[in-house]
């Protein structure tokens, strides 16, 4: 297993890049203090449904394995919480990113 994490500036922040490599399969996740995006593995339906209450903004983009690829996707779902800074599916994972500071 193989784990690499490194600073991403975002405009005037820094957002954290995250890639764990697990057997027969690749995480990428970017994250801020307030939420982040992930690819096909996050379960947004879990997260927008059963843990509502936690307010946990976050998006998904799908067919990715890097965090390179997952800033320039578009996302293909994201929770109501992530819908209320402004996030909207379709969007690129870097725009999103930058609204969750």
């Amino acid at each position: 297993m193989v784990v690499r994490m490194w600073p991403i500036p975002v405009g005037e922040r820094t957002a954290l890049g995250i890639e764990v490599e697990l057997p027969r399969t690749h995480l990428a996740i970017v994250t801020t203090d307030e939420g982040y995006i992930m690819c096909g593995a996050l379960d947004v339906a879990l997260l927008s449904e059963k843990l509502r209450a936690r307010g946990i903004v976050a998006g998904r983009a799908v067919g990715v394995r890097t965090v390179e690829e997952l800033l320039a996707a578009p996302l293909e779902a994201v929770t109501p919480a992530a819908e209320a800074r402004g996030v909207q599916v379709g969007m690129a994972g870097e725009e999103a990113i930058g609204r969750m500071f």
